[in-house]
């Protein structure tokens, strides 16, 4: 199992096959991207290159958000989220209040991604100090330019605990 022993880095990180406890984290992604609502145009599924550039994206966001450089974090944001924040301030903001678990998880592992019904969903496993596991879920959107954006992300509770 590869992934994060310190906060900010995510090099290398191998995204995780589904195993028998990821069961339920997929029923999660399942019933999580229903319940996002987001909008979104139907979406083949992306080759493995683009789910490679989808997580470079997701680590790079995060390791700007871990070392406050709230302009970098924020350019990895949609045009939608870019338009409902205004700036960089008040989405680095937003995140520290409401997305604590990426900022202090001492392990994270992407899972494998999914689109479903037409929504690109990449899962982060997130593990804490404390064992305590969730799953964050990105959905993410390709632009006209052929990059990927983060549209949303949704930090789920998952039943399972880490050894």
């Amino acid at each position: 199992m590869s992934g994060v022993r310190h906060a900010g880095a995510m090099r290398g990180v191998v995204p995780a096959r589904w195993s028998l406890s990821g069961a339920m984290t997929r029923l999660a992604v399942v019933g999580i991207a229903c319940w996002l609502g987001v909008a979104a145009a139907a979406q083949t599924a992306p080759t493995a290159a683009e789910w490679q550039a989808i997580q470079q994206v997701i680590a790079a966001q995060r390791a700007a958000i871990i070392a406050g450089e709230a302009e970098k974090a924020f350019s990895y944001a949609s045009p939608g989220i870019q338009q409902q924040f205004g700036d960089a301030a008040s989405f680095l903001a937003m995140v520290d209040a409401a997305y604590a678990a990426l900022e202090s998880a001492r392990y994270v592992e992407f899972l494998e991604g999914a689109v479903i019904e037409g929504l690109v969903v990449q899962p982060l496993r997130l593990i804490d100090a404390d064992n305590t596991v969730r799953v964050a879920l990105y959905t993410m959107e390709k632009q006209a330019n052929g990059e990927w954006r983060i549209s949303s992300c949704r930090i789920a509770p998952s039943t399972v605990r880490a050894a």
